[in-house]
């Protein structure tokens, strides 16, 4: 199969509105059931089937058997990236719901935070020196050791791991970068441990409690992000 040939066949998959829902809700890393797709994507559990088969076969989905239910993730940071990366150039409708808001305010993705939050925690980081850029990635400088270790994060266990130590990813809807990679996750993590942090049901959108915004601004000089 040609390259064009291939380019097809993904576009062909994405192209579908149902199945690009359902990617996106996947975005944040986590493995979810047919029947919830089919909630958020707004069909039957029987045609949610018959997408995610598709996905599956394209390589854009993976399934884990757990129990009596079968759960759907993306099946890689590869894919994860180029959906990203297609999020910054699709149009931008002329009206968007109150929950889209709330997701390009502060969301999960694929387990680090992004969104206007996002954002401003990573150029937070930078202006403070505790991470700096370095090509496409973080480079963590001797003050960022020692935040990221009273936050109660390892960067040296980190580092031995398989995933990337901090990514810069760019944010769809900022079109600035967020902290992403095993870095981002960690420091995602310990914001909801924390309870700075806490999930919205039913979405990838985060939100910041009094508790978080109070630390962020006396830890990063966070404030006034989501204006």
């Amino acid at each position: 199969m040609s390259v064009n040939k291939n380019l097809a066949s993904i576009a062909a998959l994405l192209g579908e509105e149902s199945r690009a829902s359902m990617i996106a809700a996947l975005l944040d890393g986590r493995a979810l059931t047919a029947r919830e797709l089919s909630t958020g994507a707004g069909i039957t559990a029987q045609t949610a089937s018959f997408h995610l088969g598709k996905l599956r076969a394209g390589g854009l989905l993976t399934m884990l058997r757990q129990g009596r239910h079968n759960y759907y993730r993306i099946a890689g940071r590869d894919v994860v990236a180029a959906i990203q990366a297609l999020q910054v150039i699709a149009p931008k409708a002329a009206v968007e719901p109150a929950e889209l808001d709330d997701v390009r305010l502060a969301r999960s993705c694929y387990k680090h935070l992004a969104g206007r939050l996002g954002v401003a925690v990573a150029r937070a980081l930078e202006e403070r020196n505790l991470l700096r850029c370095h090509g496409d990635d973080f480079e963590m400088t001797e003050a960022g050791e020692e935040f990221f270790a009273e936050m109660g994060i390892a960067p040296d266990d980190l580092r031995r791991g398989r995933r990337q130590f901090a990514r810069q990813c760019l944010d769809w809807s900022e079109r600035r970068p967020h902290l992403g990679g095993a870095l981002g996750a960690a420091l995602l993590d310990q914001f909801l441990m924390r309870k700075w942090l806490r999930r919205v049901p039913g979405s990838r959108a985060v939100r910041l409690t009094t508790a978080g915004a109070a630390q962020l601004q006396n830890r990063l000089g966070v404030r006034d992000w989501d204006r």
